[in-house]
């Protein structure tokens, strides 16, 4: 083996890079909550689902569960491309600045 083997340039723990992820997109984490909370309610309510067959259960509990990553997935695409829309009308238009949702003088 060479002696020049690739090395990261910073040593990352698991913690910090959650949370400089969390900063970049921080819809995702959402998502991640609200997918465990779907399928934490779904697994509570598995005892109490009457008649309805185990399958059926678990594909309405794959459908929320999805429903609310993609809603979260769509709502942090649609912050993303308003804050691009308005920091290109910040730089157009110099007395009003929609990026900081203030008037600049």
């Amino acid at each position: 083996m060479s002696s020049e083997e690739w090395t990261p340039q910073e040593s990352d723990s698991t913690s910090s890079k959650l949370m400089r992820k969390t900063k970049e997109s921080p819809f995702v984490p959402i998502g991640m909550a609200g997918f465990m909370a779907v399928v934490a309610y779904g697994l509570y309510k598995l005892r109490s689902r009457g008649d309805q067959k185990m399958s059926v259960h678990l594909i309405h509990m794959r459908v929320g569960a999805q429903g609310f990553v993609v809603g979260a997935m769509t709502f942090g695409r649609l912050n993303i491309s308003l804050l691009k829309l308005f920091s290109n009308v910040c730089h157009m238009e110099h007395s009003v600045c929609l990026n900081e949702w203030q008037v600049m003088e």
